[in-house]
């Protein structure tokens, strides 16, 4: 038997617990920051949450600037407008605060901020991340408001190309922030409609990982005890969102995700990202609407590590209808809709989302590698709520 050869990247310095924002000042600082650029979205912008952020910066002797010009899925667009504000500010280091899209267009901006190229040229296709002036990088503070992408351990970025109408993986293995803060306190205020979804997305990335077939022990652990973290603690954290302890083991269950996504994603995120290009639509919602339709399709592809899933999960029945139940039962739990329909999504490009998704590199570690007509088939199913 041929044993194969592959390369691990495992994440950085997390520091977990109420509170840990209060060691901001001492991160960036840690990092040689003297003047940072605090990158987060308009919501965000304008809670005390950054205000307080950028205050406690400024009081400990940094010249902190503020850019929040960031759309809910981030543009090219939005990328150079904060590269400009980065350059005009002689900033010297990047804190991304917040959500999934601030967290990708933060990274996104301390890569560009010494690089000559344009930001397409580092699409995560073939060897492009070589062309990266790796000198040129601003690094990373990175400070989650939702428990969902991960984007806090993640390499990489997804930004919208708005001419293309496509979403596009941006990586360099130094886009990875140095050092990362889940406090529990800042995710408390987040509505549960916005608990749920994030959560979802969480989930997404941990059992798209967890069936990838590609070889990765360590990232298959984590991405079990993640889904066993969310199993118990994200319907606490949608009933109750002043629970810190289910926020924070909501956080850490997104970071085990984006560490466990290292093995690969699947059809679920090869789907969302096109579906998210072209109706503007919100991620996390997307996959946890998508996922029990991909489950599904790729169930007799994955039914042993199902198997072992239900029983780690001590779910009622064994194997593949064990977690495809659950997943629903999840879902109606806190308050997902069961049909894209639901969120006014047509059958209308069809066709156009399933070429885009069986083009998308998510698609490549998915259990079931599927055709255009394929996905277009999947996509309509979940659309008409078709199990």
């Amino acid at each position: 038997m041929t044993l194969p050869s592959v390369n691990w990247n495992y994440p950085t310095a997390v520091r977990v617990g109420p509170g840990r924002i209060k060691e901001l000042p001492d991160a960036c600082r840690e990092l040689a920051f003297r003047r940072p650029l605090l990158v987060t979205d308009p919501g965000l912008a304008a809670l005390p949450m950054v205000g307080d952020a950028v205050r406690a910066c400024r009081q400990s002797g940094l010249e902190c600037g503020l850019f929040h010009d960031i759309k809910g899925n981030p543009t090219g667009r939005n990328v150079e407008e904060g590269v400009s504000a980065y350059r005009q500010g002689r900033h010297d280091g990047v804190i991304a605060f917040g959500g999934g899209s601030a967290l990708d267009a933060g990274k996104a901006i301390a890569l560009m901020a010494g690089q000559k190229r344009p930001l397409w040229d580092f699409e995560d296709v073939g060897d492009n991340a070589q062309r990266v002036n790796v000198a040129g990088m601003a690094p990373v503070v990175a400070v989650p408001t939702t428990a969902g992408t991960g984007s806090e351990v993640g390499r990489a970025s997804v930004i919208t190309d708005e001419s293309a109408q496509l979403k596009r993986i941006i990586f360099h293995p130094r886009m990875l922030p140095a050092i990362v803060i889940l406090d529990p306190e800042l995710t408390a205020g987040l509505p549960p409609a916005i608990t749920a979804a994030t959560g979802m997305d969480a989930l997404s990335h941990n059992l798209e990982a967890y069936c990838s077939p590609f070889f990765h022990p360590m990232a298959a652990g984590i991405a079990m005890e993640g889904m066993r973290l969310i199993k118990e603690y994200l319907p606490l954290a949608v009933a109750d969102g002043s629970d810190l302890q289910a926020r924070q083991h909501m956080l850490v269950a997104s970071c085990m995700g984006a560490t466990a996504f290292q093995r690969g994603l699947g059809a679920m995120h090869a789907l969302a990202h096109p579906l998210g290009a072209l109706y503007d639509a919100h991620h996390g919602t997307l996959n946890a609407i998508l996922m029990p339709y991909v489950l599904k399709a790729n169930q007799h592809a994955v039914a042993p590590r199902l198997m072992a899933l239900s029983r780690y999960l001590e779910l009622p029945g064994d194997g593949p209808d064990a977690v495809l139940d659950w997943v629903l039962r999840l879902r109606r739990d806190v308050g997902i809709p069961h049909t894209l329909a639901e969120i006014g999504i047509d059958e209308g490009q069809a066709e156009r989302v399933g070429r885009m998704a069986s083009e998308d590199p998510s698609g490549g570690t998915n259990p079931v590698i599927f055709t255009a007509d394929q996905y277009s088939q999947l996509l309509c199913a979940s659309i008409r709520g078709i199990l």
